[in-house]
């Protein structure tokens, strides 16, 4: 670490901006409004000496003799200076500060590039609301009540923790501080039971930057995150560090995770005061069984939110270039899996009353379901099958339903695979478009082209 972080308290403090430019009338600005008594010095005014007796000096002159001066100077003194753009002459450097006082955030890239910084803070900027100023104060009048009352730090850390994750913020946002107030204080009752909290998180198709900004919220305020199989490393690491992580998820022919045992984790979880998140990949209700899993949290009395999520049954498609729907081309899509009792039959149908197709879990029984859609539509319908959409290892094959199963064996299409099937694959290709999209996401997939 090439510098120290630290906030400087300035208020009343002697401070000193050299120079005529933007530069140092921002400076000079930024000071003042932190407390600090500034004198403005001219670059025509500066003599060796004039420092003397400030706690911190700013040479924003841009004159190399006074900057090698001005250094000289305060190195001799003790006094803490900034030369601007010469890194080399800097005791202390100015971050990019995202303010939302009293929180104060401050980035720095080491002097690398300011520019960065900047981009950083204008990305912070965005994601931190205006509300977390007086979210901020709140919190901190509650510290100090709970340090009055003595109440201990580890029950200090809890009470912060369900103020982060509650809906004050919300409150304080939509203008409701009274009532912010009034569930601050209630939140921040000790020796009281405070329930917990289940989200259903969505946590789309792979690829962490396709996930939604409540989910990553969520997943780092999480104290317990149940996640299914297929939830990539890359989205498990979003979690916070305290989170205990519980794999839950079903994988065909191993044991696992009964739904019952799922729920019953759930409800005990959030019963025992903590925020559980229910990690799904792709929707939580699109063949995700989230809706069951709301149905009796709901009955057990548990706080319960919903966070939609990405399916794999867009995605997949998406991430290869290929639209379910395109004007000309089609106008309707069904979504199914390969999956149940009836499955077959089920898809035999819906391919013949949609022109889109998309079948999840379809690799297991690509043969079949192939050879049922085949039946229906035509064996040379256009078909394409995508493996692990949107991961980084993603892959997929295309030609026609009738060859698609020996096309995936033959290029060693692994499972989750999803199964598309109708004029829309090929039909962006042939404009000579495609070649702008890429496979995946990331951009890095393969993805092979067969008849």
């Amino acid at each position: 670490m090439r510098y120290y972080p630290v906030f400087l308290d300035l208020v009343g403090q002697r401070c000193i901006v050299l120079g005529d430019g933007k530069f140092a009338t921002e400076k000079a600005a930024a000071l003042r409004e932190a407390g600090a008594h500034v004198r403005a010095i001219s670059s025509r005014d500066y003599r060796p000496g004039v420092l003397a007796g400030s706690r911190l000096v700013v040479d924003a002159s841009e004159d190399p003799e006074i900057n090698r001066q001005s250094w000289l100077e305060a190195e001799r003194d003790g006094i803490l200076i900034n030369v601007v753009d010469r890194p080399a002459q800097c005791r202390f450097i100015a971050p990019a500060i995202v303010r939302r006082d009293p929180l104060l955030i401050a980035i720095s890239t080491s002097g690398e590039s300011p520019f960065l910084a900047s981009a950083v803070r204008a990305r912070l900027e965005r994601w931190l609301g205006k509300e977390w100023g007086p979210f901020t104060a709140l919190v901190g009048s509650i510290r100090r009540g709970l340090r009055e009352s003595g109440v201990p730090i580890a029950e200090q850390t809890k009470v912060y923790r369900r103020l982060l994750r509650s809906g004050v913020r919300e409150l304080v946002r939509s203008g409701h501080d009274e009532r912010a107030e009034r569930l601050a204080k209630n939140i921040a009752r000790t020796g009281v039971y405070h329930a917990g909290r289940v989200a259903l998180v969505g946590a789309g198709p792979g690829d962490p930057e396709l996930m939604t900004i409540k989910a990553r919220e969520l997943l780092a305020d999480a104290d317990v995150v149940l996640h299914d199989a297929l939830i990539s490393p890359e989205t498990l690491a979003l979690c916070g560090p305290d989170a205990i992580l519980e794999l839950v998820g079903k994988r065909g022919g191993a044991k696992s995770t009964t739904q019952e045992e799922i729920t019953a984790r759930m409800i005990e979880l959030a019963r025992s005061g903590n925020l559980v998140v229910r990690l799904k990949g792709g929707d939580p209700f699109v063949f995700g069984r989230g809706g069951e899993e709301l149905r009796e949290l709901i009955h057990a009395a548990i706080d319960v939110v919903v966070v939609p999520g990405v399916s794999s049954a867009l995605a997949a498609a998406a991430s290869i270039g290929v639209p379910v729907t395109l004007r000309g081309v089609a106008s309707s899509v069904a979504i199914t899996a390969a999956a149940g009792p009836d499955s077959l039959e089920r898809i035999r149908d819906l391919a013949r009353a949609s022109d889109t197709l998309v079948v999840l879990m379809a690799r297991a029984k690509l043969e079949e379901v192939a050879a049922e859609i085949a039946r229906v539509v035509g064996g040379s319908r256009p078909a394409a099958l995508v493996s692990k959409a949107t991961w980084h290892d993603q892959r997929s094959v295309e030609g026609v339903i009738g060859e698609i199963a020996r096309l995936a064996d033959q290029a060693q299409i692994e499972a989750p695979a999803t199964l598309i099937v109708g004029d829309v694959v090929g039909a962006v290709a042939d404009t000579g478009v495609l070649a702008a999209v890429g496979a995946g996401s990331r951009g890095n997939g393969e993805r092979e082209w067969l008849s």
